[in-house]
């Protein structure tokens, strides 16, 4: 596939794309093992990512493959008054881990943060993935891991129940 001298290309998606995004989200959910958790389809992508603009994508191709995408969207932070980006997911196919492709993903977030005036860049890692940990945390990128804070989440019957109960 891509020698490790071939540039990354990064562009927006468009709405052509969402096989593509569907598959890479897939691919993302299996090796997380969590497959079973990727329940969106094709119209809910459609819906989401580009008829409601909730979040954005970004492809990342190499020699005229797309090898990696990420997801991403706009928070804010009260305590600095200022936007944040959030990157949701990141993932770059394993035939061309290693070769830049994430780097060059995360320094175009990077890029548009601090173009959008974000006061931060902020994303969440499993646990148990070394990979990515020591990639974002290593000379690579060197973000910080915020060991204080926990992710609380209300999803399905627990939000359901949270919203009914008086």
């Amino acid at each position: 596939m891509a020698s490790s001298t071939s540039p990354t290309i990064i562009r927006e998606a468009v709405e052509v794309d969402i096989p593509l995004i569907y598959d890479f989200i897939h691919e993302l959910a299996t090796y997380e093992k969590l497959a079973h958790e990727h329940v969106g389809t094709h119209d809910d992508l459609r819906d989401t990512l580009f008829e409601n603009k909730y979040a954005h994508v970004i492809i990342a191709s190499v020699d005229g493959q797309d090898v990696g995408f990420a997801l991403y969207f706009f928070n804010y932070s009260t305590f600095l008054s200022r936007p944040g980006l959030y990157l949701e997911d990141l993932y770059v196919r394993p035939t061309v881990r290693g070769r830049g492709v994430g780097t060059t993903l995360m320094k175009h977030l990077a890029n548009l943060a601090l173009a959008k005036g974000c006061g931060r860049m902020e994303w969440s890692a499993i646990n148990w993935n070394t990979p990515a940990i020591n990639f974002y945390v290593g000379k690579t990128v060197g973000a910080t891991c915020m060991k204080e804070w926990d992710i609380y989440r209300l999803q399905g019957d627990s939000l359901d129940r949270f919203v009914q109960q008086e």
